[in-house]
């Protein structure tokens, strides 16, 4: 396939070994997960793992979980899936839930599900219904808010990066829908004041949902294994609903995430009926109406495949590894950690202010690593997996020897992605950058699909 040829649907159809050989060339310019090359994005465990998952998907991948009637098989693993996940996440009898494709659509569902329950228990008194969330919440909560028309009040957080629970009361309101918590949040891997947080959604009256998509099938099993996990679940009073991801460390195939309410008083507000379509009456309990019944029954084979035991040791491997690159990062001088020790996703950036933490991430990437940069403070970010344990030292040189090249290359901090990510990490205007982003995915989307860097 050349020219022009791949922008248009071939007359004849080609070679199905020609279509898999044009695939294994796009592929060969992507992040290298394999390797363990990433620090997001993949939650890969291995060959074995793969192939199994592999073999699941497509054993479903043409059942479709909008109709359960017609694939009671889908029904049954969604019901299964929700069940265990609520068993481990301290749900009891009355929990219900569904699965959605991840935890985006998780979010967007559950502001949906609060502001439809607010509609019908009580007329807002002025303007539109309100949400509040700490100002790590992902950012999937502010495209819930701008797409189902919801205001987000952020409070901001506390010196240990969580949520400040006096900014959160003195913000509730008459029409406050919702408070969101994170378990833990995604720049900093900190686990919200959840207990708190859930005492004061009761005295208000106010429902709390924990975002778990991150930690949902991490905490659990760190809390078994002994470490500091704080209350999070459904055991908390005052949580109404949770959200855990299957395809992070559940391990399925993406996309799978389930959402939990504590019960069908609040999941019924989810639901879509529509009575008058000549289709048929049209009944939806989430986002998608073609929902892949793969990623169902993926997440289903590696729950059940994998099992307790199994995430005990998955969750060893990933904190004594997190452990270790820790304690590397923290060898290196001028760089240290900066969020909770205690979890597998955290952040690490310069003490020394003359470091250029974005230009390292150049030099690192030259050399084949995928970093991940925050703004706000500028730092880096990394999210641990099993498969990080065989290169934690490789690792550690590599970042090691960036650092000292950077300190010894200044002018590099001027150039490239350096110049670029500190450029918008300090521009004041965000509104600035809102408009250059917004270029950029004009350019990436447009006919020409031109990428930005």
């Amino acid at each position: 396939m050349s020219g022009g040829q791949e922008m248009r649907i071939p007359e004849e159809g080609i070679s199905k070994d020609e279509v898999l050989e044009a695939l294994r060339a796009y592929k060969n310019d992507d992040a290298d997960y394999e390797r363990a090359r990433t620090w997001s994005l993949v939650y890969y465990l291995g060959e074995e793992h793969h192939r199994f998952l592999t073999d699941v998907y497509s054993m479903f991948m043409s059942e479709n979980a909008l109709n359960p009637v017609a694939f009671r098989s889908l029904r049954r693993l969604e019901h299964e899936v929700v069940r265990m996940t609520a068993d481990l996440l301290g749900g009891d009898g009355d929990t219900v839930g569904v699965m959605t494709s991840g935890g985006t659509e998780s979010c967007l569902l559950a502001v949906l599900a609060y502001r439809e329950r607010a509609a019908s228990r009580f007329a807002l008194r002025k303007g539109r219904p309100e949400m509040i969330v700490p100002e790590s919440v992902h950012v999937a909560w502010e495209k819930a808010a701008k797409y189902f028309g919801v205001d987000i009040v952020r409070v901001p957080l506390r010196d240990d990066l969580r949520a400040d629970v006096d900014a959160v009361a003195r913000r509730i309101n008459k029409n406050t829908i919702l408070i969101v918590a994170s378990a833990p949040s995604y720049p900093h891997g900190v686990v919200d004041p959840i207990a708190e947080l859930g005492a004061l959604a009761q005295a208000h009256g106010v429902p709390l949902h924990v975002d778990a998509c991150l930690g949902g099938f991490m905490l659990p099993f760190m809390e078994r294994l002994g470490f500091g996990v704080p209350p999070f679940d459904l055991r908390v009073p005052g949580v109404t609903s949770i959200a855990a991801d299957v395809h992070k460390y559940g391990y399925g195939a993406k996309g799978a995430s389930v959402l939990l309410y504590r019960s069908m008083d609040y999941l019924k507000h989810q639901f879509f009926v529509y009575e008058n379509w000549p289709g048929g009456i049209f009944i939806s309990p989430a986002l998608l109406g073609t929902r892949s019944g793969g990623a169902i029954a993926a997440a289903w084979a590696a729950m059940k495949a994998i099992g307790m035991n199994g995430y005990l040791e998955l969750t060893r491997t990933v904190m004594e590894t997190t452990r270790a690159l820790q304690d590397g990062i923290r060898s290196i001088p001028g760089l240290d950690i900066l969020s909770d020790p205690e979890m597998s996703v955290f952040a690490y950036g310069p003490t020394d202010k003359k470091l250029n933490i974005f230009a390292v991430a150049d030099q690192m990437e030259e050399r084949g690593w995928l970093m991940d940069r925050l703004q706000r403070p500028e730092a880096l970010h990394a999210m641990v997996t099993p498969r990080h344990a065989p290169i934690v030292g490789e690792f550690i040189a590599d970042l090691r020897d960036c650092v000292e090249y950077v300190r010894r290359h200044p002018k590099e901090s001027a150039k490239g992605n350096a110049a670029l990510y500190g450029m918008i990490a300090r521009v004041p205007f965000r509104g600035l950058v809102r408009s250059e982003a917004l270029k950029i995915m004009e350019r990436m989307y447009g006919p020409e699909m031109k990428m930005p860097l």
